[in-house]
């Protein structure tokens, strides 16, 4: 075999294993505040003292303003594969009707739980289209001109 042949082989084989590089992203999402801080806060505070110390809350439950939740969570991609969600960090605080905390938590990635998705599907009421009124039920019944009866002139 040449040289030149195997030049050739070494780079092919070098683009190749390059094309397949494990270009990993760690992607870091939301707004936790550092344990220091958190550490500051005691049962009895306000909900503008918990402003000044962590900041905006990343959430607000919508049906439940006394709740705030401070979250973060860290992704990784590699290539063209499933990203991945590496840690989850969420903060809950919970004030009571005076607006003065009354707990809280700390949640990791770990305490939570995988949610199976059902692939059940639920029959609407009413009665079954035929092909013909799936397909051609709606010929005709498109005007671009509102129609006007004669006898309100």
């Amino acid at each position: 075999m040449s040289i030149n042949k195997i030049f050739v082989l070494s780079v092919f084989f070098a683009a190749l294993l390059s094309a397949c590089s494990s270009d990993m992203f760690l992607t870091h999402n939301g707004n936790m505040p550092s344990n220091e801080r958190i550490s500051q806060l005691k049962l009895g505070d306000t909900k503008e003292q918990v402003v000044r110390t962590l900041g905006a809350p990343s959430s607000v439950v919508s049906f439940d303003k006394n709740t705030w939740i401070y979250m973060s969570s860290s992704i990784k991609r590699v290539a063209f594969m499933e990203p991945k969600e590496v840690s989850r960090d969420i903060l809950t605080i919970e004030f009571n009707n005076e607006g003065r905390i009354s707990n809280i938590e700390r949640l990791t990635k770990a305490d939570g739980k995988e949610i199976a998705v059902s692939t059940d599907a639920t029959k609407a009421q009413g009665h079954d289209q035929g092909f013909f009124e799936k397909y051609f039920g709606g010929v005709g019944g498109y005007s671009p001109f509102p129609v006007v009866d004669p006898r309100e002139l």
